[in-house]
């Protein structure tokens, strides 16, 4: 449903295709900084499959653990959870840091991409990587394993608040990955902190003339007070 924020900024496709031309996670986790929330950097193991990608949308979160032993029905609710992501969501999936688990693959990118999905970013693993860097599909993850979920980890719960990479991720909540992380900005703070991290980008390109021009760091500091 719109918002007076999401107005401000026309539509979230709008949004979201700025956001991937002109701002990078850095900026953001700066902005971030500045409006007070310091701590929504995911953990650094969560890596892009391809150094070049770039994911940004709306948090639609998932909940994965551990299982032991193969169900009657497997794969109910993680069928659920990628059928429900609408269009320009990132699925945001915790697997509490388990190596057993395999939670995405092609086919599950594949669905995505169909439901109007801008990425994944999972903390766990992965397989069919060399699909997935075939179609495109942005995928964050931990590492690659050929492994079937089934038997290994199931589904609990999805659009709910979940931790992941030890950062707390609402429904809806604006996720930015790229070469450097991932950061999870709040909805409460979008507007405040996309507004800063635009600025903020004006600015370096400012001190990045002035030093590429022959100025000295401790000048061009003074003068914009970016680093």
């Amino acid at each position: 449903m719109e918002t007076e924020k999401n107005r401000a900024w026309g539509t979230d496709t709008e949004l979201f295709d700025l956001m991937e031309k002109q701002l990078y996670a850095a900026v953001i986790s700066d902005a971030l900084d500045a409006s007070g929330y310091r701590e929504q950097a995911l953990r650094h193991t969560i890596r892009p499959l391809h150094p070049e990608t770039v994911v940004v949308g709306r948090a639609m979160p998932v909940l994965c653990v551990d299982v032991y032993e193969i169900p009657d029905e497997p794969y109910q609710q993680e069928i659920a959870a990628v059928d429900s992501l609408k269009q320009n969501d990132v699925l945001v999936c915790s697997t509490n840091g388990s190596t057993r688990i395999c939670f995405w693959g092609e086919l599950l990118s594949t669905a995505a991409r169909a439901r109007g999905a801008r990425g994944a970013v999972i903390d766990g693993f992965i397989r069919d990587a060399k699909q997935i860097l075939a179609m495109g599909f942005p995928i964050f993850t931990t590492g690659l394993s050929p492994v079937d979920s089934n038997g290994r980890g199931d589904v609990v719960a999805y659009n709910v608040p979940i931790e992941c990479g030890g950062v707390k991720v609402n429904p809806g909540d604006i996720v930015f990955g790229d070469a450097d992380g991932v950061v999870v900005i709040p909805q409460m703070v979008e507007t405040v902190v996309i507004s800063a991290a635009l600025e903020k980008v004006s600015g370096e390109n400012r001190t990045r003339d002035a030093l590429l021009a022959g100025a000295t760091l401790r000048e061009v500091y003074d003068k914009f007070g970016i680093l």
